[in-house]
């Protein structure tokens, strides 16, 4: 498999380059040149199969043969034998037509543990086989930096600095990114929002003399290696409501667009996938493009699901880069003019060629705050506030359905995206208590809190990222 960008003026790369990569060098995302298809029997031949082999089946065509089959076996093998739960991504039917799928059974208790685990061992396989290291740059909202945190602390070939928004992550996530003690981790609160941390991991590395010097590398999902993990699960969770001979739908929330970007992918990968509801806090720039065409930034305001305080969702350029059928130049002048201007616009033929698959709905604190309540009352359920977002989008496509004359009665899987422990002002919010902490997080508060605090400001971060690289060339 090799993997072109999105903006057309980078080498196209195999599977291991891309993961060392991140980023491409013109600035773009990488992409597949093809899509792996998966026939009706391919679908079946699944069934019955553990959650690592089907997460193997659908990620090796896009590995090909830079990690050995029995490697990449093995790997994922590990990976997911490590969660909580022996499905690793349980459904439960919360009433006719809606399910929900648990996606917080790993080791930081939200959906990032499934790709990041194993993007971690990605990493040191390939990183060993050549006898080189990387400093790995991320940028989190949440929940990508306490996974990425674990999955890489005390990485002999890795440095790992993760930037999150001052302020602007829950007191769990802040603690489960800085109670690590380990050598090669570095927690960077920057003064602004995620879109600011964002911007700036991106301005490092277009910053070619800095991006080769420290050989940096990213973990956010504009690195592909961590969108294909989560393919994984979408597969999953169609399989066992009976796919290929009937077709899921899948309600996620989403703020940077890499997790409801998987669905899309595992759509063009053969899933019979009728319909995605991509739901938004507040800050719903993806639900007014989505019902307009327009992609327009406006200010970020911090909400009870602060993993979706986003206004530029990076990975939506993939899904771009199709609507304009994959020409890298129009693509490129529509993300000029969006870094310019703060918005652009597709035409009505290019927003119908997505139009017919995705719907969108905002739902803001108030509703989040009632969904959460009702949802407990109704299933017994404890949902997250971005769960929350997910199930109150798909109450109102379901509600939708159920008055049209010839309604669409296939199964609709809202996404359980993170443990609800993990956020407990909105918890106490909709029930009036805080929520029961699992075991390890009643143990990580107990802990020491180790962090720096940077303005934004590349020379500065450039500088604090080179004063602590443990070197480079070969490891020891």
């Amino acid at each position: 498999m090799q993997y072109v960008s999105t903006r057309g003026q980078a080498p196209t790369l195999p599977f291991d380059d891309v993961l060392l990569a991140g980023l491409a060098s013109d600035g773009g995302l990488y992409v597949p040149a093809f899509w792996p298809l998966f026939s009706k029997d391919d679908l079946r031949s699944m069934r019955g199969k553990p959650y690592a082999e089907v997460a193997f089946r659908v990620m090796q065509p896009f590995v090909g043969e830079t990690v050995p089959p029995e490697v990449l076996r093995t790997i994922i093998q590990e990976v997911y034998a490590g969660f909580d739960h022996t499905c690793a991504a349980p459904l439960k039917q919360l009433r006719s037509g809606l399910w929900l799928m648990e996606l917080f059974h790993g080791p930081t208790f939200a959906f990032k543990d499934y790709a990041m685990q194993v993007l971690a061992r990605l990493f040191d396989h390939i990183l060993e086989q050549r006898g080189e290291r990387v400093t790995i740059l991320g940028a989190t909202s949440g929940d990508t930096g306490a996974a990425a945190v674990e999955a890489f602390r005390d990485k002999d070939r890795i440095d790992c600095f993760i930037l999150f928004p001052k302020g602007r992550v829950s007191p769990m996530q802040q603690r489960q990114m800085t109670t690590v003690d380990a050598p090669n981790i570095h927690a960077i609160a920057l003064e602004g929002n995620f879109d600011d941390c964002q911007d700036l991991l991106k301005a490092a590395f277009a910053d070619e003399q800095f991006r080769m010097g420290v050989n940096l590398s990213a973990v956010n999902s504009i690195n592909w290696a961590r969108i294909m993990p989560q393919i994984a699960y979408y597969f999953w969770a169609g399989i066992q409501l009976g796919a290929p001979d009937v077709p899921v739908g899948f309600s996620v929330p989403t703020g940077n667009f890499g997790n409801v970007y998987a669905a899309y992918a595992a759509r063009q990968m053969g899933l019979p996938i009728d319909r995605l509801v991509v739901g938004t806090n507040q800050n719903d720039i993806l639900d007014r493009f989505f019902r307009s065409g327009t992609m327009e930034i406006l200010g970020v305001e911090p909400t009870l699901s602060p993993s979706m305080d986003i206004q530029v969702s990076s990975n939506f350029e993939r899904l771009l880069f199709d609507m304009v059928d994959r020409d890298p130049a129009a693509l490129a002048n529509l993300m000029t003019g969006f870094r310019r201007d703060g918005k652009f616009a597709v035409d009505a033929d290019q927003l119908a060629t997505v139009s017919h698959l995705f719907q969108s709905h905002k739902v803001d604190d108030d509703a989040i705050t009632a969904t959460i309540r009702d949802e407990m009352a109704q299933s017994g359920e404890l949902l997250d506030p971005h769960t929350a977002v997910g199930v109150a989008a798909a109450l109102r496509v379901l509600a939708v359905s159920a008055k049209d004359t010839c309604p669409n009665t296939n199964a609709l899987v809202a996404l359980a995206c993170a443990h609800p422990a993990k956020f407990e002002k909105a918890v106490q919010r909709a029930l009036g208590h805080s929520p029961e902490l699992p075991p390890r997080l009643a143990e990580m508060m107990e802990l020491p809190e180790k962090h720096n605090g940077l303005p934004n400001d590349l020379a500065k971060l450039e500088n604090f990222i080179q004063d602590r690289v443990r070197g480079q060339g070969a490891a020891a």
